[in-house]
């Protein structure tokens, strides 16, 4: 395991994810419905397949490239989008190049992102990604199915991950969230990977929203040193160009009041508008918290 995940790292998820399930509120619509193929398309339709033209078929749906190379009429068909549309929005901020345990931050990230991205793949859904990059304008893939949908998020990902470490971005997470806000589709899923050091009161405003209009979920990244404070002794601090010292034992009440009312704020919000919450520590396991997260229904 690396200090910064590769692609082939991510891929090898797939393994750990097989047989996972995602137990939310709004089923796919495809295991409901039923697919269905029509020449006549419509909203709601996508591009399937085309076959050689029939008695009845729409003219206006005649492929004509196809009809063109081949001598012969083809008509487009079309399929409804019935499967479910499953977004991961990742606040891959550069404060996220930390960790003072197993993993950065930002790794922690790409690595349960993976286990969603194949969970949702594995389940026959729709992939999209929005992420953020320092203070550049968020990144959006639209939503694909299949592996190319798992593996176009992932590369993403490698990508966007910050190689060094800097001071969290102000607005990105506002900012991302507003960038998803009209691409959601009724009986979209959304997943929110952050530390959420840019909750301010536009981004709360802007996750009540999309909790609103989507089955949204917030999956918090944290560090143990974040929540119980330096030990003993005196250390150097801050970021390349701008360190100063600190003592450990005369730092620690304040720390640790100032994380409990980040934590306090972050379940009441959860709380008062249904955004189940799950806390993702560097220190931790994948393997043992997001199955169960996964399984419980809202």
């Amino acid at each position: 395991m690396g200090l910064l995940p590769d692609l082939d790292e991510l891929v090898a998820l797939r393994g750990a994810a097989h047989g996972l399930e995602m137990h939310l509120r709004h089923p796919a619509a495809a295991q409901l419905q039923g697919g269905h193929r029509s020449n006549h398309r419509g909203r709601g339709l996508e591009f399937d397949e085309v076959r050689a033209y029939a008695q009845g078929d729409d003219a206006r749906t005649i492929d004509w490239r196809v009809t063109a190379r081949r001598g012969r009429p083809h008509t487009k068909l079309f399929r409804e989008e019935r499967e479910r549309v499953v977004w991961l929005l990742a606040d891959l901020h550069p404060g996220l190049y930390f960790g003072s345990r197993q993993q950065l931050k930002s790794a922690l990230l790409l690595r349960a992102a993976a286990w969603l991205a194949w969970v949702a793949i594995s389940a026959g859904d729709r992939l999209g990604v929005v992420l953020t990059q320092g203070s550049s304008l968020p990144q959006m893939l639209p939503p694909r199915s299949r592996d190319i949908g798992a593996l176009a998020a992932l590369q993403a990902l490698v990508q966007s991950q910050p190689q060094g470490p800097g001071e969290p971005t102000g607005h990105g997470l506002e900012v991302a969230l507003s960038t998803l806000r009209p691409l959601l589709r009724s009986g979209s899923t959304v997943f929110v990977l952050s530390d959420f050091s840019g909750l301010d009161a536009a981004a709360e405003t802007a996750l009540v929203t999309i909790g609103l209009r989507a089955e949204c979920r917030l999956l918090w990244l944290t560090d143990p040193l974040e929540h119980d404070g330096l030990p003993n002794g005196s250390f150097r601090v801050g970021l390349p160009g701008q360190r100063w010292s600190i003592d450990g034992a005369a730092s620690r009440s304040a720390w640790v009041a100032a994380w409990s009312r980040r934590e306090q704020r972050l379940a009441e919000m959860s709380r008062s508008h249904r955004l189940p919450l799950l806390r993702l520590d560097t220190s931790g396991d994948l393997s043992q918290t997001l199955p169960r997260f996964l399984g419980e229904s809202r």
